[in-house]
């Protein structure tokens, strides 16, 4: 079930009807119960057969968040140690079972293959839980906060079993922290007008994204990762310089319909995009993209490796980073490429670690009429070009393949030729366009609540617009998110 299908529709009509009913409204706990069975439904519509996995996790790791909770109070916090250390032990090794345990297979087979020693190892085929990296990571961020004394457990299994599954998230985030969510279950949600039409137009915003945007430039990408020993030069430029947009259009797109279904609910979910396509340099791009996943491994890996790599300077920082991003890169799969594109994005790091301007980005001026300083602009084109480099990277079927398309990209045939639509390119730069000019906003169709009432009637038009436009250009065929796969 898909956020942008007609089943997720009617399943949400179900769930709002019911959760905003006078019998439930008026009990946080009613509404809580009301949205751990739509999440446990949700989650099994998938596969029904991952939901003990899923409900037995929970019940361990509240337990593990009680005890550690119990032995700071006694001041044991050697023992409080070790319930959350055999918590992260847990949750890793969770991720390495489902997520990585064919792969070591494989690697292991072939290397022995490489020495000349057959080896008959054949893989498991375990099938991967939808969205364990991300409930993974929930589990893990629960206990250490604890721990660190900057959340308090919480109140009952049923509360934190809400926050585990909450259905709008569960599958590709955005990952929340214990405190900033926690507390939004302790308190009964009425509708309130405002935030469920602010709601709604983040929805809208982001079904135009990914089925007007993201699908039809899939049709391009997909072509240029899956044959592009078959391809120009040209068309697999076009894949590289249309791949960054497409992936953004997408995630973004699931991202705003996540937040937005919250909204509606009354709740208030971890913002995980700041219009990453103006960064002017890969270490601002970072800081813009997928904030909920590089915060989350910023606190809990970037920082400690930093003090502990403190006595090395930039070579101690350019390691942290290193690191940092090779476990961004793997979260996302058991593959190589994965690794690599982490180390390709380390590699852009070392110019701004060494001028010193690591963490040193000024604030984004406008020059004249309105456009962005022609400084700001070139730097924009730079890292833009080097972020769909990385995703030849990121998508290709292995190492070999990712260099053999850089190859390619210079010694196949050049024709020009243009796959996508007129009205897809214009789009386009509409995106772009308002990237730019709501950068200020949380999504491009947000109105500021000191405009609304003078405004209303233009956000009816442009809605009918919108909704025009996704019906007359859209893939609507209940496609599937990239990183739905994560």
């Amino acid at each position: 079930m898909v956020v942008n299908s007609l089943v997720f529709l009617l399943f949400f009509i179900v769930v709002f009807v019911v959760y905003y009913t006078p019998v439930i409204k008026q009990s946080a706990t009613r509404q809580n119960i009301w949205l751990l069975l739509a999440s446990y439904f949700f989650y099994g519509f998938v596969d029904w057969k991952m939901l003990p996995i899923l409900f037995v996790v929970t019940v361990l790791f509240y337990w593990l968040g009680a005890q550690i909770k119990k032995e700071m109070d006694k001041n044991e916090k050697g023992k409080a140690s070790c319930y959350m250390k055999s918590g992260v032990v847990i949750g890793i090794g969770l991720l390495l079972y489902f997520k990585y345990l064919n792969f070591f297979a494989e690697s292991v087979a072939e290397m022995f293959k490489q020495l000349g020693v057959g080896v008959s190892w054949s893989t498991l085929n375990i099938v991967l839980p939808v969205g364990v990296s991300f409930f993974t990571f929930k589990l893990i961020s629960y206990l250490i906060e604890i721990k660190r004394k900057k959340t308090q457990p919480a109140e009952n299994l049923l509360e934190f079993a809400t926050y585990i599954s909450f259905f709008p998230t569960i599958s590709s985030g955005p990952i929340d922290r214990p405190n900033t969510f926690l507390t939004q279950l302790r308190t009964n949600h009425c509708l309130v007008y405002d935030k469920a039409v602010d709601g709604c137009q983040q929805i809208l915003w982001g079904i135009f994204t990914k089925v007007v945007v993201a699908d039809n430039l899939a049709t391009v990408t997909s072509q240029a990762w899956n044959d592009y020993q078959s391809m120009s030069s040209s068309f697999l430029i076009l894949a590289i310089l249309l791949s960054p947009i497409q992936v953004y259009a997408d995630f973004d797109g699931y991202t705003n319909m996540a937040i937005g279904v919250s909204k509606i609910l009354g709740f208030d979910v971890t913002k995980n995009f700041n219009h990453p396509l103006l960064a002017r340099n890969v270490s601002e791009y970072w800081n813009r993209w997928h904030m909920s996943l590089t915060s989350w491994i910023t606190d809990y890996v970037f920082t400690p490796l930093c003090l502990r790599f403190r006595d090395m300077a930039n070579i101690g920082i350019m390691l942290a980073i290193t690191a940092n991003l090779v476990i961004i890169g793997l979260w996302h799969g058991a593959n190589w490429t994965y690794a690599v594109f982490g180390i390709f994005h380390s590699i852009l790091f070392i110019p701004i670690v060494y001028s010193g301007k690591l963490g040193k980005n000024k604030k984004l001026k406008e020059g004249k009429y309105g456009l962005p300083l022609f400084k700001d602009f070139i730097k924009m084109i730079q890292t833009y070009i080097l972020v769909g480099i990385g995703q030849v990277i990121f998508f290709a079927k292995d190492t070999y393949s990712a260099f053999d398309y850089i190859k390619h990209l210079f010694t196949g045939p050049w024709h020009f030729e243009c796959p996508i639509k007129l009205s897809i390119i214009v789009f386009i730069l509409l995106l772009f366009v308002l990237e730019w000019t709501s950068r200020k906003k949380e999504y491009a169709l947000q109105i500021h609540e000191k405009y609304k009432d003078r405004q209303i009637w233009k956000l009816f038009v442009i809605d009918y617009i919108i909704l025009a436009i996704i019906i007359k250009f859209g893939c609507v065929e209940d496609s599937q998110f990239i990183y739905f796969q994560f």
